[in-house]
């Protein structure tokens, strides 16, 4: 009994170990945190059985393999109710600290943001961006392309968790790197024109300036916004420059004097949130910013998928 007590140890420290890189895989595959929380935790008691049953020589291999056919198998779940969303589905936000004082006039310092003990440090593999696009991919396009191209999976082992042959995932994942591609298109930016465009953007924003937000948009930004039919939202994507302006502006403007506008980041990239007196988030938004220009924003305002965004409170109004 010592030595199968030792092996638990044994399996729970590597496991630990693994876990942020299931995690990720986990979180890439479905969009949201608490989904990917599950499927994790359900793997770990899969490799405990199976290791009883037969020792797990390789246990990372073996674990991304299982988390990734447990994701799909939700993911394929998860998808006929996202077609019966209320307008567009955005991925859950991961949030982060701020890693660079980003803080023009008219917003308040990052805060204290409560990061739960499980928080996955991301960088742009997973930006939001890509985010957005692994949402229009089939599921098995999904997983082919999260699994080969973002963690390095072979295409044999791939193959097994999405039960079709090499040839024929290679061609899946074919199909969904020019999909990302188009949608999510990798531009070299340098750090001061990444922060310049940050800056003005969240400049503008907070103090109304319509010529100031347009100056710092792509004429081709699209903004979607993810309201979940549980709090307003457009129904539809805001195209043009113009247009986005104008409705961010008129959001800022219903910011009240409880409220802090505050600049973040948001799957490793730059975002921002509004955050009520009581700590919480009401909007999340994610920026995608390419040759010095805003391309996109995304913003959430859907309660459920800002529950885990929480802040220090504010002081009283």
């Amino acid at each position: 009994m010592a030595s199968d007590g030792m092996r638990e140890d044994e399996l729970a420290a590597e496991y630990t170990r693994i876990r942020p890189r299931l995690l990720r895989a986990a979180y890439a595959l479905l969009g949201t945190w608490a989904d990917a929380e599950d499927v994790v935790a359900d793997t770990w008691l899969r490799l405990t059985q199976a290791d009883r049953r037969e020792r797990v020589a390789d246990v990372e291999a073996w674990a991304v393999v299982a988390v990734s056919r447990r994701a799909l198998d939700v993911l394929r779940s998860a998808r006929v109710q996202r077609e019966a969303y209320v307008g567009p589905w955005l991925p859950e936000p991961l949030v982060e600290r701020l890693a660079g004082p980003v803080i023009p006039d008219g917003l308040t310092g990052p805060g204290d943001l409560a990061d739960p003990a499980d928080r996955v440090t991301l960088d742009e593999s997973v930006s939001y961006a890509l985010m957005v696009v692994l949402e229009t991919l089939t599921p098995a396009e999904r997983t082919a392309f999260v699994l080969h191209d973002l963690f390095g999976v072979p295409f044999t082992e791939v193959a097994g968790v999405v039960g079709r042959g090499p040839a024929a995932v290679r061609q899946l994942a074919a199909r969904a790197r020019a999909h990302v591609r188009a949608g999510a298109p990798r531009m070299t930016v340098s750090s001061a024109e990444h922060q310049h465009a940050v800056t003005e953007f969240f400049r503008a924003a907070a103090g109304g300036d319509i010529a100031g937000l347009v100056a710092v948009l792509d004429p081709g930004v699209v903004m979607t916004s993810d309201g979940g039919g549980q709090a307003p939202a457009a129904r539809r994507p805001v195209q043009g420059a113009e247009r986005v302006a104008r409705f961010l502006v008129g959001a800022a403007a219903t910011i009240s004097a409880g409220q802090r506008m505050i600049p973040l980041t948001v799957n490793g990239g730059p975002g921002v949130a509004i955050v009520e007196p009581d700590g919480t988030a009401s909007l999340v938004g994610a920026l995608t910013v390419a040759a010095g220009r805003i391309m996109r924003v995304d913003l959430l305002v859907a309660p459920a998928k800002l529950a885990r965004t929480r802040f220090t409170p504010g002081p009283r109004p």
